[in-house]
């Protein structure tokens, strides 16, 4: 199979996705993310499948931009960003050629992918099992198996029940009670308390089903049906909530990703060469990357000099 030495695809843009495609990206390959027409994403703000409705998001140091087809994605690279394509069945593949390709969709289930996609290939937690579809499966589940690299079996299948925030799991969680189009009325950082209608779906109004952090919230004008998860309140202090940030899962399943590439090119045999991405101005990226840095540790600071709400 004729592939990219540094091509990395990336199959979903979800807020898991994108801890793992900064990790990719910041160790040097160039990275195409594989979308929907309609990412159902709540966590927007840091999804890089924002793109898809936005033309282009930023997200801590990494840029992205939505690729019209897969010739331009060249470009795209070339400006140090990821481009991120509509391209739900992976039709783009035969012309990208990546040397890995992740299946970060968290579907819970498999969507097509299987190991004939790329040399390497790698899926994000239950619906797959090595080596049967993919050459290992990373566990999605929080605790000490997070981000363990699985290369015979599946992760732990999936309980439905959402990971426990501020002592709160499902209650935290806001679903659509019918199906229509969605119309916000609060936005994602918004301070929130219980109650407090938070959207509608068509005429039927939404409240926040706990005092707390609006943490996520589908996109405005999005169709969507009843039991849909459309929003997530974090109830723990808001100086505590990092909103604006990938979160820790998310990094941990990026280092797994990342590691997964690796190990299975070093034991297969398999030519990577994340040196090779070519960057117009490395100067450029560092200065972003520091400008960064230094937004997030001055909102760190802030937060924490913040008097309890």
């Amino acid at each position: 199979m004729k592939y990219s030495t540094d091509v990395i695809v990336v199959r979903g843009g979800g807020d898991l996705a994108t801890g793992v495609v900064q990790k990719l990206w910041r160790g040097g390959f160039r990275v195409a993310v594989l979308e929907v027409p309609r990412p159902l994403a709540i966590r927007r703000n840091v999804a890089v499948c924002s793109a898809v409705t936005e033309g282009s998001v930023q997200i801590e140091d990494l840029r992205a931009h939505l690729a019209v087809d897969a010739a331009s994605c060249t470009s795209i690279w070339r400006r140090n960003a990821v481009p991120v394509l509509v391209d739900p069945h992976c039709a783009s593949l035969a012309q990208l050629r990546p040397a890995a390709l992740v299946d970060a969709t968290i579907a819970k289930r498999n969507l097509g992918t299987h190991r004939g996609m790329a040399p390497i290939t790698l899926a994000l937690g239950p619906g797959f099992s090595a080596p049967e579809d993919v050459d290992a499966v990373i566990e999605t589940m929080r605790g000490h198996d997070l981000g363990r690299l699985i290369l015979a079996g599946a992760a732990l299948p999936n309980t439905g029940v959402p990971g426990e925030l501020g002592g709160k799991s499902a209650e935290r969680v806001v679903r659509a009670p019918v199906t229509g189009m969605v119309r916000h009325l609060r936005h994602i950082g918004a301070k929130v308390s219980k109650g407090e209608i938070l959207f509608l779906v068509g005429d039927t109004p939404v409240p926040s089903p706990l005092d707390g952090i609006l943490r996520g919230l589908i996109a405005d004008g999005m169709e969507v049906t009843a039991g849909l998860k459309c929003a997530d309140v974090d109830p723990r202090p808001a100086h505590t909530v990092n909103w604006h940030s990938i979160s820790d899962k998310a990094r941990s399943l990026g280092g797994a990703v990342l590691e997964a590439c690796l190990y299975l090119a070093r034991m297969n045999g398999i030519v990577l060469h994340p040196a090779c991405a070519a960057v117009e101005s490395q100067q450029a990226e560092i200065g972003a990357h520091r400008e960064a840095e230094r937004f997030f540790l001055n909102s760190v600071a802030h937060k924490a000099s913040a008097p309890p709400a």
